[in-house]
C-alpha cells in the first residue's frame, strides 16, 4: 500500500529528495525494522514506508488469509500461509517486500538464520489500489518472478469485484484468469484448492459510480 493519489508505478518514484537518499545495508534495515513500530519495504539500498492502510484493504486482507486457510484446511493440504507481516526477500535484486499474503510448500526457506526473510513463496496475494494498481500488476510482478518458487499470484481489486490469477505452466509462460462474479469460485492452481469470491469481498460494499 502506498499513499492514495501517487501514479508513479514504482514506491522509489514517490521519494523526492533534494539530496542522494542515504543508502543502507541489508543488515542496517533489518535492526532499524526491528525497532520500528512502522513497517518498511527495502529497495537494495533504500528504504520505504509502508503507509496505513484503509479499512476496505484490511477486510479484504483478512477475508483472504481466512479463506485461504480454510480452504488449505479442508483439502488437509501440506501447505503454510501467511499474513502481511512476514516478509519476502529476493535475493537477485536485494528486496525485500512485504505481500498482502502468501502460501508456501512444505518448510518455509529463509534467507539466513535470522528467519526474517522468506525466500521460498508459492503463492504471492496482493490487494490492489488506486496508486499502487500500476506497480503491483506490471513491474512488481517482475519483481516477484526473479523467485524459482514462485508460481500463482493473485492481484485483488479493492473497489470492484475483480480478482485475477497468473499461473506459471512452465519457466516463461504464465496463464491469467480473470473472475468478475461474486459466484464464481478462485482456482488456485499451485495449491489445488479453490475459494469463494463472495468469501474474498466478505463485508465490502462498493461505491456505485457517480
Amino acid at each position: 500500500m502506498y499513499p492514495e493519489g501517487a501514479t508513479q508505478k514504482n514506491p522509489l518514484a514517490v521519494l523526492k529528495p533534494t539530496k542522494p537518499p542515504r543508502r543502507f545495508t541489508l543488515e542496517e534495515y533489518l535492526r532499524r525494522e526491528e525497532r520500528s513500530l512502522e513497517r518498511h519495504e527495502y529497495f537494495d539500498g533504500i528504504i520505504v514506508p509502508v503507509p496505513m492502510a484503509k479499512g476496505p484493504y484490511n477486510i479484504i486482507t483478512a477475508n483472504i488469509i481466512v479463506a485461504l486457510g480454510n480452504a488449505l484446511q479442508a483439502a488437509d493440504k501440506d501447505y503454510t500461509l501467511f499474513t502481511n507481516s512476514q516478509k519476502v526477500y529476493l535475493p537477485s535484486l536485494n528486496f525485500g517486500l512485504y505481500p498482502d499474503a502468501l502460501v508456501i510448500s512444505e518448510s518455509p526457506v529463509y534467507w539466513d538464520d535470522n528467519e526474517v526473510l522468506l525466500i521460498n513463496p508459492l503463492v504471492i496475494v496482493e490487494v490492489l489500489s488506486r496508486s499502487t494498481r500500476g506497480y503491483d500488476r506490471g513491474e512488481k510482478f517482475s519483481e516477484y518472478k526473479t523467485l524459482p518458487t514462485f508460481r500463482e499470484y493473485v492481484l485483488i481489486e479493492q473497489t470492484k469485484c475483480m480478482v485475477e490469477t497468473r499461473f506459471r505452466e512452465e519457466p516463461d509462460l504464465w496463464r491469467e484468469k480473470t473472475y468478475t462474479n461474486m459466484n464464481d469460485r478462485i482456482l488456485l492452481r499451485s495449491i489445488g484448492c479453490s475459494i469463494a469470491l463472495a468469501d474474498v469481498y466478505r463485508k465490502i460494499q462498493f461505491k456505485l459510480p457517480t
